[in-house]
Formats: structure tokens, sequence, C-alpha cells
């Protein structure tokens, strides 16, 4: 370790994934060795080491039964995932891994929740052509995944204001700052010979070390009056301030983080609270601090309380703060206050500083496919085809068309149409903010339907806001099938988390700021019934509400007490299984 620490966690109480890091071989393990033979799938501590490299191991879980009737083993495939720091990339580039689903993924592409890209549906025989291919294209799946630093999100909108203009490339450098620096990728995926990356005598990884970090690091950059990458949700936030027409420094906001265990009460979800303010050009360092700090010190004996957060909860702010100051080595002050965050989806057209245009086109749940008479991949491609613009993936999983003239900012909208997408204008306001993770039948953690089941929830919720007259107001709806909260549930104003098959827990009380965490409302209700069991809440919201006031905010100031809530639904409510912490 560095700095003269030592590790929490002595080498005996380390955790099976934590001995597999330390013996891969800075991620190396037998990925080669297996990859050359006849094996349909990767051994378990390889498995750990592949999410490095971007990749999970999976399988069809829709065909699993019948392929266990059979005595066959399980449809083994891989999900390959791309980091896009601030979600951009060009239209050559959009192209080349577009025609990458065809020729060895399932024909789609997912925009992730966190602005990267996703192919599913890969097997083990293409994953070496896959990611050369990727590769080509000047990007990287490399730490797309893993237990580092993770794609580094920022507002993608090419807005005129100082500080959206300025955290792309922040981004960018926390991005590039943090990337693993072992040559393990290269050999094994692009037939690179192993050379010496670093000086004798010093570690191959000099910032993660043999183990790399406890558990995965995340970190979005925001403008101040923008908050579209959900900054609170972060392991760390940076907030940028501007002063006289510039960016003048940046607040840091650590120790957020969504996912919890359902059932263990001593895992949380939690929002980043403030640290310090340092100036811009030390963001990258001030981040790779943090990691420092959690690399040295996070819990490696529990993987569900090995996340930032934890270590925060533990020692305190105190401590923490002075144990960042103590390390950094570059000047520091108390945090500034913070503006009321804002929430923009940047969907639609608008116009650019520079005269030109973006629009934003709505891609629900990210998944960019042709299905039925909504060809949404091939309106995409035309689009990229025909105009060559400027591409972005925003937070919420839709795409940013940049750098467009007026005409064709108009045939733009004619290609759309054409190809049966609905205009932003004309999707419903509940389904235009939600979002779900991809759960069935390829995520391994994924207890529920998520991706596959939300629009059925979304109709019908859709039918009850219309005959409520709130088919107009805006507000979050987000589902997983699991606790582990890759669609941001627990910030959302509704959200529905996976319990177990076909059975959800209820969470409301966020909003679309991303500011404040949710309650859990009800418990253990199966899909069938979700709708019907926010029917009586969304039909006092519609009497009880005052003017532009979202579910959330009506929730907190009507409903936010056990009590309360008690008189709505006629029993007890359910203790939340972990202390969802608000942001301090």
């Amino acid at each position: 370790m560095t700095d003269g620490d030592t590790p929490r966690q002595q080498l005996a109480d380390e955790s099976r994934v934590e001995t597999a890091k330390r013996l891969g071989r800075y991620l190396r393990g037998t990925i080669a060795e297996t990859l050359a033979s006849d094996a349909s799938h990767f051994g378990a501590d390889d498995v750990q080491l592949l999410k490095f490299h971007g990749i999970y191991q999976q399988d069809d879980r829709d065909r699993r039964k019948p392929r266990r009737a059979l005595g066959l083993d399980k449809a083994h495939q891989f999900m390959i995932r791309v980091a896009l720091p601030a979600g951009r990339l060009t239209a050559a580039q959009y192209v080349a891994l577009d025609r990458l689903a065809d020729a060895t993924a399932d024909k789609s592409l997912r925009i992730t929740t966190r602005q990267g890209l996703q192919y599913h549906g890969v097997v083990k025989g293409d994953l070496k052509t896959t990611i050369a291919s990727v590769n080509e294209q000047l990007v990287t799946t490399l730490a797309a995944c893993g237990d580092v630093e993770r794609n580094v999100m920022a507002c993608p909108a090419p807005l005129a204001d100082p500080s959206h203009a300025a955290v792309k490339d922040i981004a960018a450098r926390i991005a590039a700052d943090l990337r693993p620096a072992t040559s393990a990728y290269h050999e094994i995926w692009l037939d690179g010979e192993r050379v010496r990356t670093t000086a004798p005598g010093r570690a191959e990884e000099p910032l993660y070390s043999e183990r790399y970090l406890p558990r995965k690091f995340k970190t979005a950059v925001a403008a101040a009056e923008d908050n579209c990458v959900d900054v609170y949700a972060q392991d760390v936030g940076l907030v940028a301030h501007t002063h006289d027409g510039r960016v003048s420094h940046m607040t840091v906001l650590v120790g957020g983080g969504l996912g919890m265990t359902h059932g263990k009460g001593d895992t949380l979800a939690r929002l980043a609270e403030p640290l310090a303010d340092v100036a811009v050009d030390d963001a990258a360092t001030a981040v790779r601090t943090i990691a420092a700090i959690f690399r040295d010190h996070g819990n490696r004996a529990d993987r569900r309380h090995a996340r930032l957060k934890y270590l925060l909860a533990e020692w305190g702010s105190e401590r923490f703060g002075r144990e960042f100051r103590r390390r950094i080595g570059r000047p520091t002050a108390p945090p500034s206050p913070l503006p009321a965050p804002v929430y923009h989806d940047h969907l639609g057209p608008h116009r650019q500083p520079d005269g030109r245009w973006f629009c934003g086109v709505f891609v629900q749940s990210g998944r960019v496919a042709d299905r039925g008479s909504r060809r949404l991949r091939s309106a995409l491609r035309g689009i990229v085809e025909d105009m060559e613009p400027g591409i972005a993936f925003t937070p919420q999983q839709n795409v940013l068309f940049t750098d467009l003239t007026g005409e064709q900012l108009t045939r733009l909208d004619a290609i759309l149409r054409a190809h049966g997408v609905a205009p932003v204008q004309d999707v419903p306001a509940v389904r235009r903010h939600a979002m779900a993770c991809p759960a069935l039948p390829t995520c391994g953690l994924a207890v529920a339907e998520s991706e596959r089941f939300l629009p059925s929830v979304l109709d019908r919720l859709e039918a009850e806001l219309d005959t409520l007259g709130l088919d107009a107001v805006p507000f979050t709806v987000r589902m997983t099938g699991c606790p582990n909260g890759c669609a941001r549930p627990y910030t959302a104003d509704l959200a529905f988390v996976g319990r177990s098959l076909d059975l959800y827990h209820i969470y409301v009380g966020g909003r679309l700021a991303g500011d404040r965490m949710t309650d859990l409302y009800r418990a253990d209700v199966t899909g069938a019934d979700l709708v019907d069991a926010v029917r009586p809440l969304l039909a006092r919201w519609a009497e009880e509400r005052l003017p532009d006031e979202g579910l959330g905010d009506w929730y907190q100031r009507s409903l936010g007490s056990q009590s309360a809530r008690r008189m709505l639904t006629g029993k007890e409510l359910p203790v939340v299984e972990a202390p969802l912490f608000r942001n301090p």
C-alpha cells in the first residue's frame, strides 16, 4: 500500500473476490488460457477478473429449465460494456459500434444509466473479436465494470454556460487519470506482448495495487444548475460553480450509493454529502485521493459493506475530511452552499451557443432496437449516416444528436416519424422520465422482471394519470429487478424494486431533482397489483397537490410519516430494511 497506511482488513479476512483479485496477476488470471480453450465459459475467479475488462459472464435464464431438463449446461453468454466518459462519441464510432451488434451480439444496443453502451448475447468465441472491434474505434471496455473507477458521468448537453462547457472535459480527465494501468487488457484482447509499463521496483498498478479497490467506485460531474447526472447518488460527485463567466471551483461530494440488500438491515442506500471545495484543475486529484483512501481503508472482508459509503458512515464526516485534506496535497476550502438542483432531460430541440441545434431523442430503458413498427435502431443509424452529427448518451438512457442545422433538425424529425418513432412531445410524461434495469433474462442478480415488465406497468399508470388529470405532470418512475439500484430507484418519485419472482417493494418520496431519498411505501406487492397499490396515493396527490407539486414533494409534505401512511393504507407498513439517509 502507498502512503504508509496499514490495510483495514488483513489477508486472512479477505473475501473470495479479494483473493481472486490478489492472485489474479493484475487482471490476467487464466483468462487467456480459457479463451483459447474449448470451454463454453470461465471459472469463478476469472469471472470476477473479467468484469474489470468490461465483461459480465451471464446465461439466458429463460432457457435454464428447458436445458436442465435435457441434461444440458446453461446457455452461457456475455454482456460487454463500453466506457464512454460523459457519454460522448463520434458519428463514425456510433455506426461502427451499431454494426457490431449485428455481427456478434443480439442485434440491439443498450444505453446504460451511466452513459455507456452495452452489448448483450455475445458468445465466448466472439469476445475477442468484439473487444478488438470496439478498440479499433478508439474507445474501450476497460474499467467499464469492476472494482475501479467506473464510467465517469457528466451532463452531455452542449449548452452555452461555463459549467456545461467544462464538465465533459473534467469527466474525461478523471476517467483517463483513474483508468487501470495494467497491460493485461492489451495482452489478452489486442494480442499485445507483455511489456514493462512502470519503472523497476514500482507496482504495475501505482494507484490500485494488486487488489484494486474494495468495490466499484462511481463518479459524476455536474453543473450547479443541472443535476441530470444524479450527482448525489455517486461515490464521488463534483459540482461546478461559476463566477464572472468562468468555472471558479468544484464542490466535492462523497459517500453516495444506492445499492442495498433485501433483509439486511445493516445495508443502506445513501446520498452523498459535501466534503470540500477544490480548484477546477485539482478535480481529478481530489477523486484520485478519495479512491486511495477507499483502497486503503475500505472493507475487504464483506462485499455487502465494501462501498465507500460504509467507510464514511463508520468514520464520520470529520475524520474522513481530515484524511482527505492530509493526503490531497492541494489547497481546499469548506464546501460552498449548493443551489437547489434542477433536473433536465435535454430531450427535444435546443439551440447551441454557435447557433446550431442539438436534439434529444427518447429511448425507452435505453434499448436501441427495431421492434415491430417502431424501428428505433434503424432510425438512429439513418440519422447518423445521413447527417454525421455529434452524439452523446444521457444519464436517462436517451441519445442527443448535436451540431445540427435547422434543415437537418427538420429532416431528423421526418426520419423518426417514418420509422414509427414518436417525437418527444408525444411521449407521455410518466414514460418520458421512467427508467428500468435490464434484469431478466440476462442479469444473474435479478430476482424479478424490470425492462420487459415496465412498459405494461406504464401503460396502466398512464391510464390512471389520464383519468386523474395528471397525464402532463412530470415525475420519475423507476424499476429494478433487484435492490442493487442500477436504475437509481431510491431517488425517484415512485419506484418498484424486485423482491423475488413477481414480487416488488414500492418506494415513494424522491423527486426529479435527485436530491432526496424515498420511503418504503408498500412491501411485497405482486406485479399485477402494483398500479392498484398506488392508486389511492395517486388519487390523493391529484386532490391535494399544490400548483406544480410533484408526487414526491406532495408525499413528503402530506404523508411522510408512519401514521399518515397508515391512514391511507389501513395497516402498519413494514419498517424500511435499510436506513435510507437523507441528504445531509
